[in-house]
């Protein structure tokens, strides 16, 4: 039997990958690029290199706490780069990657759609709460 190289495990277990299975990365990967922080960061990093102040200004609504956790993730998924500039005090900017670039152009549909079809959905919940207040 010839032994495989990390690559080659790695290719073979990618065939592998499951969402629909408990236990699968790809489910836990799913989970965190699913979250409205995700998105609404690569958008704001899409447009070009940004600092963690330009992030933050441009979301509204995010607390400190949660871009800086969120930018951690993406830099940790390979989806942006932090580069720390020398200066006083340090200049830090994220940069989106070709990985973090295929991702966005997943999830901008997304965010589109829902900013134009909030209006229908709201419709729809209220005629769905009517008539579950009626019944």
């Amino acid at each position: 039997m010839a032994t495989k190289t990390a690559a080659e495990r790695r290719a073979d277990a990618k065939l592998e990958y499951d969402a629909y299975l408990a236990g699968c990365p790809s489910r836990q990967l799913l989970d965190a690029l699913g979250d409205k922080w995700v998105v609404l960061t690569l958008s704001a990093i899409s447009d070009g290199p940004q600092r963690y102040s330009d992030v933050r200004r441009r979301i509204a609504g995010i607390s400190q706490k949660m871009l800086t956790q969120t930018l951690r993730r993406l830099e940790r998924d390979g989806a942006l780069t932090r580069t720390v500039e020398a200066t006083v005090p340090a200049t830090v900017t994220y940069t989106i990657t070709p990985l973090g670039l295929s991702l966005f152009e997943v999830v901008q549909p997304i965010k589109r759609w829902a900013e134009a079809n909030m209006l229908e959905v709201l419709t729809a919940r209220d005629a769905y709460d009517a008539a579950r207040t009626t019944s």
